[in-house]
């Protein structure tokens, strides 16, 4: 049983997307904490921050090491957030003497959000590459019919004639800004974050910034100052979501008005129950859905960019509870866009 249609067992087909969603699940979200915690502790171990021997046991016991994930769940319900349970289980599986320097000068934010932009590294990946290739998809479809017309409409009314590649181009150039744009968002959007307990790396002194940018080389991201409470470039990443589905979603309605009227012939058109002679534009039907899914959630995203003081629990559960779906709804966009314009057989009058 589940109640979101993005992981349900019958629609992750229709609306979700397995490539997508395997980043946000429980084992994926602990590897990549797990993953902080060990090269937080070989930096520190390589800076003399924490001991050479303590640093070999704790990274000796991640390699090993099993959450009790029960117990997790339980910690979570209480604490908020898993991770000082999380750190418990591996002060204890480290053991004395080495136990106090496991998380050592870190805090639970930035666990959670360096493990969340370490999981947002491969999505950004897929995302990138299903754009280029619905891109290409379309410029396939431009050298085929490109040279046919048709009759524009403006307004929901007939207008005048057009190329087809006329209207192919104002599906296609969007995606192609909305590529440069997510490309350019990598060294904001992919920055470690490590502050502590308020943001100043206070227990770290003056090695702070040092451990800072060794942490960032050694997980593959950008370097830069704690973001606790800075969330715009989350709610920018977000944005960019929405923008890409509602640029799926306009390519997703002129294809289904574009069937309604004849000018266009697609290969794999579903089935009604009651009328065998119809083929229903699924695709460009999920197209639409998912855009006015996530031009509502980046409200809530945005509402969640609004981080009083230091540090706020209620916004970031609030970012927790949405990004995740939006991610998913765009990967899963992507995809049937991608599939329906591989299934367009005729374009044109």
């Amino acid at each position: 049983m589940t109640i979101s249609p993005f992981d349900h067992p019958l629609l992750t087909a229709l609306l979700g997307d397995e490539d997508a969603s395997v980043h946000f699940s429980a084992a994926a979200e602990l590897a990549a904490m797990l993953d902080f915690e060990r090269a937080l502790a070989e930096v520190e171990a390589g800076l003399g921050v924490i001991p050479a021997d303590a640093g070999n046991a704790i990274v000796t016991t991640i390699e090993r090491f099993s959450p009790d994930t029960a117990a997790l769940r339980k910690a979570a319900a209480q604490d908020g957030l898993v991770v000082p349970e999380l750190v418990r289980q591996l002060r204890d599986a480290v053991g004395e003497p080495h136990a106090r320097f496991v998380h050592f000068g870190a805090t639970s934010q930035d666990v959670v959000d360096t493990g969340l932009v370490l999981r947002l590294k491969p999505i950004l990946a897929i995302l990138e590459d299903r754009l280029v290739g619905l891109a290409e998809g379309l410029a396939g479809l431009e050298g085929r019919f490109g040279s046919v017309r048709l009759i524009a409409v403006t307004r929901m009314q007939p207008a005048v004639p057009i190329s087809v590649a006329a209207r192919i181009g104002n599906w296609r150039k969007p995606l192609e800004r909305h590529l440069v744009r997510l490309r350019g968002r990598r060294p904001d959007l992919l920055a470690v974050q490590l502050g502590g307990a308020a943001g100043t790396l206070d227990v770290l002194e003056a090695a702070g910034p040092t451990v800072r940018a060794a942490l960032a080389a050694r997980l593959g991201l950008a370097d830069t100052p704690q973001w606790h409470s800075q969330r715009d470039a989350i709610a920018d990443f977000a944005s960019s979501l929405s923008l890409i589905t509602a640029s799926l979603g306009k390519l997703g309605q002129d294809v289904a008005l574009m069937a309604l009227g004849g000018t266009i012939a697609l290969a794999d058109g579903g089935r009604s129950s009651a009328m065998p002679h119809k083929q229903n534009p699924v695709k460009a039907e999920v197209l639409e859905a998912l855009a006015r899914f996530n031009a509502a959630q980046v409200a809530a995203m945005h509402e969640a960019a609004i981080h009083p003081v230091e540090r706020s629990g209620s916004a970031w559960m609030l970012e927790w509870l949405v990004l995740p779906s939006m991610v998913v709804a765009t990967a899963a966009a992507l995809r049937q866009a991608g599939d329906m314009v591989g299934a367009i057989e005729r374009m044109g009058a």
